[in-house]
């Protein structure tokens, strides 16, 4: 399941951190853009939780690299959402879409990490098969929920 790799990345990211700093987490993190995002497609289309200004899109994988990673002086405000000690990734659906070699899901994701803390955040991914028919992330839009 994608959204399962995602999450599985996510984590695995975390855990490269903990062992081998920023270095090991980079090898970690691009490994897991090749495998669940689809760069290789073309532009991905990625708008992440904690970005803004003018580095709020990313559609470069150096861009989502540096997202999860943070460490990259072109994009200075980066602090490496993905090397936050994530632990566990559950995924709730409000919808989906399925039309050919696309897929589209919106809803929650909750992120736990080392300390038991929990980050719920609202997604909306969209999927393309590739060549291997494995679904590759081609959108993805993430914010935190509305505060009224």
């Amino acid at each position: 399941m994608a959204r399962k790799a995602w999450g599985d990345g996510l984590i695995a990211i975390s855990q490269a951190f903990e062992v081998g700093k920023i270095d090991g987490a980079r090898v970690v993190a691009s490994n897991v853009l090749d495998e669940v995002y689809g760069y290789n497609l073309g532009t991905v289309l990625f708008k992440p939780t904690l970005a803004g200004g003018e580095q709020t899109f990313r559609p470069t994988k150096k861009g989502a690299l540096s997202y999860f990673v943070g460490h990259d002086p072109d994009y200075p405000l980066d602090g490496g959402f993905g090397i936050r000690g994530w632990r566990d990734v559950q995924s709730e659906t409000a919808a989906s879409l399925i039309e050919g070699d696309i897929a589209i899901w919106m809803g929650w994701v909750k992120m736990t990490d080392k300390n038991c803390q929990i980050t719920r955040v609202e997604k909306s991914w969209g999927y393309k098969k590739d060549t291997n028919g494995m679904l590759r992330i081609v959108l993805h839009h993430s914010s935190l929920p509305y505060q009224p």
